[in-house]
């Protein structure tokens, strides 16, 4: 049977788009209390379901596929910019396809504004209006009001007209950032791109007999099945080595790990990796909340899909992108890097940070170990036992050496090298991933 929480999830799903809820309707209408209500609407927010929106409420919004995720939705508009909402509330939970930034004369602005566009002008009351009659939501930035009759036509049309107090360059700005975070977003891989969802899931129920195990084994040639309740919720694991010299009808339960390690459909596909190589483990299931089963992923399914990621265009670039960027193979039969300092990656005192050179390093020994083809590997641990302050626009030289390697783990030392003086080093280790 469903907690009071999900049934208050799956109502919230079952909600028109656009429609407004609060903590108090919630616990009205489903006879819970109002603690209970607020934290389902909080994880409903967290799965995109809904949207809470300062002087407004919290509205239902559609909830995007993760290819669509670089458009924004009205609502998500205002709070990028910390917006008022002057009309059209109901259709704050729409997306946009496009923004207009209205520094032009009112026609050849109008050329440009068409339906699901978000036009962003200041108080130039006549393009507020013919952006309305266009389909257009609107942004009216430096603090600028809006006219009764457009207000009025904005709630008619389900149009937002939105007020904010930056101008327009820093909003434009704003939003390029957000949809731009969105697209870095949209690269990492998480657990519920790639895992096994229940329906095509083996598993086993805690009353079954050993020899239930022992027939999914030989008709699957999996090793391990998660171990699940009467109410489909995770109990334990049971693998080969659980059932070595057991009775064939003996109870699962009597012979499962119990409580065993679980992670969400959120969680990145590089942290999950990290952790089955860190446990030794070669089968991960996922629950939900309320520790539900909902499939399972193996450590094949891992490394195959951190070796597709590699191989796929990057869209957005993050910082860790721009530190390797600027990482240039000099010499490659004593392997050999160099690496300039640009401003971004300084600290306050205009010296190379100790985040971007931690980077550095990291990366350095990573192109070492994809020379002895160990392309997939895990930082495991990293020592810096020397470190002379790196000046801006300063060329340095990496010479990464493998150590050691074996196949499960290697160290690399790495120096670093200014005007052919040593002004660094480091010992790194590494988990490597099996193929």
């Amino acid at each position: 049977m469903a907690t009071k929480h999900e049934q208050i999830l799956d109502y919230i799903e079952t909600l028109a788009v656009g429609e407004k809820i609060s903590v108090r309707r919630i616990a009205k209408e489903l006879q819970v209390s109002e603690g209970t209500a607020y934290r389902a609407i909080k994880e409903a927010e967290n799965k995109r379901l809904v949207s809470t929106i300062e002087r407004v409420g919290t509205i239902r919004i559609e909830r995007k596929k993760k290819e669509n995720i670089e458009r924004l939705t009205y609502a998500e508009i205002v709070k990028v910019v910390d917006g008022q909402v002057l009309g059209g509330r109901a259709g704050l939970h729409k997306s946009l396809n496009k923004f207009v930034i209205g520094a032009m004369q009112l026609e050849d602005m109008m050329r440009y504004t068409e339906a699901g566009n978000l036009l962003i002008v200041g108080n130039r009351y006549k393009a507020h209006e013919y952006a309305l009659q266009a389909g257009a939501a609107v942004l009216v930035t430096g603090g600028f009001d809006a006219s009764d009759q457009v207000k009025k036509l904005a709630d008619e049309l389900e149009l937002p007209v939105i007020s904010t107090s930056y101008d327009t360059f820093t909003v434009a700005t704003m939003i390029n950032r957000a949809i731009y975070d969105q697209l870095i977003k949209k690269e990492i891989l998480l657990i519920e791109d790639i895992l096994i969802p229940l329906e095509n899931t083996h598993f086993l129920h805690v009353k079954d007999p050993i020899s239930r195990y022992n027939e999914l084994n030989n008709e699957t040639t999996h090793g391990g099945f998660p171990v699940v309740d009467s109410n489909g919720r995770l109990v334990g694991i049971v693998t080969s080595r659980d059932v070595i010299g057991a009775s064939d009808m003996e109870a699962i339960d009597k012979v499962m790990t119990k409580d065993p390690i679980t992670v969400s459909l959120q969680t990145s596909v590089a942290a999950a990796g990290h952790r089955m190589i860190w446990e030794g483990i070669d089968l991960l299931p996922i629950t939900d909340d309320h520790h539900n089963l909902m499939g399972i992923i193996s450590r094949q399914d891992v490394l195959k899909a951190i070796q597709t990621a590699q191989r796929q265009p990057q869209q957005g670039e993050t910082i860790d992108d721009i530190i390797k960027s600027q990482l240039n193979l000099v010499q490659e039969d004593k392997l050999s890097l160099e690496f300039r300092v640009t401003p971004q990656m300084t600290n306050a005192y205009g010296s190379l940070s100790y985040g971007a050179y931690t980077m550095v390093l990291t990366e350095a020994a990573a192109t070492a170990l994809k020379t002895k083809n160990r392309k997939d590997s895990v930082l495991e641990n990293m020592t810096v036992y020397f470190l002379k302050p790196v000046q801006l626009d300063a060329a340095l030289i990496i010479r990464p050496t493998i150590l050691d390697i074996s196949r499960k783990s290697a160290k690399v030392d790495v120096e670093v090298f200014y005007d052919q003086q040593v002004i660094g080093k480091s010992m790194l280790t590494f988990q490597l991933l099996d193929r």
